[in-house]
């Protein structure tokens, strides 16, 4: 399949002829003619020669032969690449592309260079999203998690906050269920001379009794991080290893066995707030005052966890009725950021820093299915933001970033500070995209309640198969 078409402007006569070369994979050949090439090479040197002061000749003055002379070949390059770049520009424009890559030269062919009195021709090769069929939302199917909150309920909230508030004191071991400490760590990679990785700042906790001794170490899931760090103390060193998953971001550790040093240097052990204490803290004269805060604030994450629920169904309905075939080339930045939306994801429905890592780390180990379907999800929610007209305000963008820092105790432009200073705005963007997406097919779906203990059945043996 070919397209062909010639457009001609003020800034550039090219001629666009686009093949899909591979699945979400096109060639485009452009061809500038020789006029246009002669035109802007004319255009270039005249403005050099009215820009320029020459020695021994007043600005402009200088005579066209000796400007050539000296800057010829340097403009003529730099006119050659200011062309490839408007004629690509308007190949995306006009023939409404949607690259996920930069152009890359075709395999076996070499730039030309830019001749007078010749067209110029050259071709490069992008990765596009890929297209498909809008489902009929109608058909969608999704069940709506119900629960009541009980007193149960409102104590384990309390006790989690009495930890997060509570005191820390340093230690120096034996270690137990829940110390935190820092480390230097030095990864090694099977296969791979030398270090792979190392820091001087590595957070770790030992797992929870509910964590079935698993615990996440630079990002990392790690068995029995339990057993190799129970008894321990300040100056230890141990030794885990982990096997990448199939589907970790960075493919040169895919199935490769990952070992982690890691020597401890400082740990602290946090002493609970007392109920009195945490009320006061919040400004609340009781604690049966408190409790009832404590309960409205979890209706609000019910509520929030219930449309979360339902908008992870509308995923993966729509991974499963959407048939599109991915590029052939799934880079590590692609992967990368389908980390790093889940990540904002995460942290804006409330949960602690170690409970993100371990979420991560987790989603790092699934298999390479779970990870492809993921890129596919992005692809989908991306043309889905066209086809439903979303829009995402700043309110909106300011708002999810107070939420998020609410969540983690900072002010809002400190939370907005640290996102861009890791890049990750867009992976905002993307989470507040996919929700509203996602609730203008809910809009649409047939809705029927679920007890949330069944719900929850559901989705534990979803996990284990």
């Amino acid at each position: 399949m070919s397209m062909m078409s010639t457009a001609t402007d003020q800034t550039l006569d090219v001629q666009i002829t686009i093949t899909e070369s591979a699945p979400c994979t096109k060639q485009i050949a452009l061809t500038v003619p020789a006029a246009a090439v002669d035109a802007r090479l004319e255009r270039a040197l005249s403005a050099v020669i009215a820009d320029s002061a020459f020695p021994g000749f007043r600005k402009g003055k200088a005579p066209r032969a000796l400007v050539e002379k000296r800057v010829g070949s340097a403009l003529v390059n730099e006119t050659r690449d200011r062309m490839i770049s408007e004629a690509y520009s308007k190949a995306v424009e006009d023939h409404k592309l949607r690259p996920i890559s930069d152009p890359r030269p075709v395999e076996g062919q070499e730039l030309p260079e830019l001749v007078r009195g010749k067209a110029f021709t050259f071709a490069v090769e992008i990765e596009v999203a890929p297209e498909f069929a809008i489902p009929e939302f109608t058909t969608f199917d999704v069940k709506k998690p119900t629960i009541e909150v009980t007193p149960e309920h409102i104590d384990g909230e309390i006790l989690r906050q009495s930890y997060r508030w509570g005191t820390p004191e340093r230690i120096e071991g034996p270690f137990v269920n829940l110390d935190r400490m820092l480390g230097k760590a030095v990864v090694t990679v099977d296969g791979k001379d030398g270090v792979y990785f190392e820091t001087d700042k590595a957070l770790c906790v030992v797992p929870a009794l509910e964590d079935e001794g698993k615990g996440a170490l630079l990002g990392i899931i790690v068995e029995k991080l339990d057993v190799a760090l129970m008894g321990k103390k300040v100056g230890d060193t141990i030794t885990v290893s982990a096997v990448g998953s199939e589907s970790h971001e960075r493919e040169e550790l895919r199935g490769k066995t990952i070992s982690i040093a890691y020597s401890i240097q400082e740990a602290e052990r946090i002493t609970p707030r007392a109920g009195k204490e945490l009320a006061e803290m919040f400004g609340v004269e009781t604690e049966e005052l408190f409790k009832e805060q404590v309960k409205d604030a979890l209706e609000q994450r019910r509520d929030g966890e219930q449309r979360a629920a339902m908008r992870e169904q509308v995923a993966e309905i729509l991974i499963e009725k959407v048939d599109i075939v991915l590029p052939a080339k799934l880079s590590e930045t692609q992967m990368s950021r389908t980390i790093e939306q889940q990540r904002m994801e995460l942290v804006s429905r409330g949960l602690d820093e170690n409970a993100v890592e371990k979420r991560l780390a987790e989603t790092r180990g699934r298999s390479e299915t779970v990870s492809k379907n993921r890129i596919k999800l992005f692809f989908i929610m991306s043309r889905l933001q066209e086809h439903f007209g979303v829009n995402i305000t700043e309110q909106e963008l300011n708002g999810r970033i107070a939420s998020m820092a609410a969540q983690q105790n900072v002010r809002p432009e400190q939370m907005r500070q640290q996102i861009e200073k890791s890049g990750r705005m867009n992976d905002v963007i993307a989470v507040i995209r996919d929700a509203k997406v996602s609730d203008r097919i809910l809009a649409q779906a047939k809705i029927s309640d679920i007890d949330a203990v069944e719900w929850n059945k559901i989705v534990e043996a979803r996990a284990k198969s």
